[in-house]
């Protein structure tokens, strides 16, 4: 079996390039993602099904079953997370 590891190095700038990206970074801005914006997604998404088939397939009750299911979630996420930092 050929063993690549005990060639001669050459074609120094392709490995250049794979030495300047093996360190890792973090792409994320804050330091935890919240509940907050998951729970109003969900909430919404709930409220929009609850609020279509409730209000026998109107549009009316859906968008408002999913305005409110999205302030619901938004409020109980806020709640979570104000009860995690504590």
């Amino acid at each position: 079996m050929a063993r690549p590891h005990h060639r001669k190095k050459h074609k120094q700038h392709v490995q250049q390039f794979k030495h300047s990206h093996d360190a890792t970074t973090s792409v994320r801005t804050k330091g935890r993602s919240s509940a907050s914006g998951v729970f109003a997604f969900g909430g919404a998404v709930a409220g929009l099904l609850l609020g279509y088939f409730a209000g026998n397939t109107s549009l009316v009750w859906a968008v408002t079953g999913l305005i409110g299911g999205g302030i619901a979630g938004y409020l109980i996420g806020r709640r979570i997370d104000a009860g995690g930092s504590k």
